[in-house]
């Protein structure tokens, strides 16, 4: 056979498997580390946060204020802001997050919550046996979702009370703002010149166009969510409204699946309160989806990530399973970006003359 040795052995062969056992091993490494690395994407993803405010005072700033000036007063700003918002609302939050925890479980064993509870005309003859049936859902949640929430608050309360792990995300976003244009030229020259370096750069321009895209558009879901739940609720007398309408925009983080859950939560918490109005809040929630997902959300995401809502379950799943929540929150952006390098690839391995 030609390219063998006499032993049989055959350098081409030898090579594949070389690279994937590389591969693999860099994979395996990755998994092992992936609690700090995850501490570094998430300082990747502020400083795509940041990184358009400091140019945008790049731009209108005299020539002799530097870069590393105009960064560190573009950071002194969101941490005043932060902070203001924080003093503002955050106390009626937590006030209400107290209450609710305090009143839920009374409120669903209530043997009258079947008088009180409020439905529609057509659905008053089987008023009992919904209650019975939410009744045996949320205690069967309960099982399960206490001992969850109660780990997922121990590792929040974990990270929190760690300092170094807070300081580090915007300390290390600032250094990416700062030295990010030659991070990125270092790389791309580490890669050489060669057959691929075209391959190389487009994807790199292509993954920072998505990550840039994909963070800003989140929080811009997420915030446009927080300001229409909160006024609605405010406006509509909903019970726990600013409370419900931050849970709702917390959960825009999670793709699909989020929203759907703030919904039912918003829906189950007025309802159990006692508030009058379910198929007004109702209606909100479902004409304020329609315009996120079919108006807002294509406008944001135009051009950026394009993933199905298959391999989105998909990789909320295996995301879950492999970090956890840290999983299901990169889940989205991981793929879209495997599609990206995929795609880049077999481009760059096409004959010139199909491209």
């Amino acid at each position: 056979m030609r390219g063998a040795s006499p032993i049989g052995f055959n350098p081409r062969v030898a090579k594949i498997a070389w690279t994937v056992a590389l591969v693999a091993l860099a994979l395996y490494t990755i998994y092992l580390v992936r609690r700090t690395l995850f501490i570094f994407v998430l300082a990747i993803f502020f400083s795509y946060l940041v990184y358009p405010l400091v140019r945008y005072l790049d731009r209108f700033t005299p020539r002799r204020v530097s870069h590393t000036l105009s960064t560190v007063t573009v950071f002194v700003v969101i941490v005043l802001a932060i902070a203001g918002v924080g003093i503002l609302v955050g106390p009626a939050i937590a006030e209400q997050a107290a209450h609710l925890a305090d009143q839920l479980p009374a409120l669903i064993r209530d043997p009258h919550i079947a008088e009180r509870l409020p439905l529609p005309h057509w659905l008053v003859p089987y008023r009992a046996h919904i209650l019975d049936f939410a009744r045996a859902q949320f205690e069967a949640g309960t099982a399960y979702a206490l001992p969850m929430a109660r780990q997922v608050g121990q590792g929040v309360v974990s990270v929190v009370s760690n300092l170094v792990f807070v300081l580090l995300i915007p300390i290390l976003a600032f250094l990416f703002i700062k030295d990010g244009a030659m991070l990125r030229d270092r790389f791309l020259h580490w890669l050489g010149a060669g057959r691929y370096a075209a391959m190389w750069a487009a994807i790199v321009g292509d993954l920072d166009l998505l990550v840039g895209r994909y963070i800003r558009a989140l929080l811009i879901l997420a915030l446009a969510t927080v300001v229409a739940y909160s006024l609605f609720f405010s406006i509509a007398g909903v019970p726990y409204g600013l409370l419900l309408g931050s849970i709702a925009g917390a959960m825009e983080f999670v793709p699909v699946v989020g929203p759907l859950a703030a919904a039912v939560i918003c829906i189950a918490v007025a309802g159990l309160s006692g508030y009058s109005h379910l198929l007004v809040l109702i209606g909100f929630i479902v004409l304020y989806r329609l315009f996120q997902d079919y108006v807002l959300n294509p406008y944001l995401m135009s051009g950026g990530v394009e993933v199905s809502p298959l391999l989105v379950l998909f990789g909320l799943l295996a995301g879950e399973e492999l970090a956890g929540v840290a999983g299901i929150f990169l889940a989205v952006p991981v793929i879209a970006a495997a599609k990206i390098v995929a795609f880049r690839i077999a481009q760059a391995g096409k004959p010139e003359t199909n491209q």
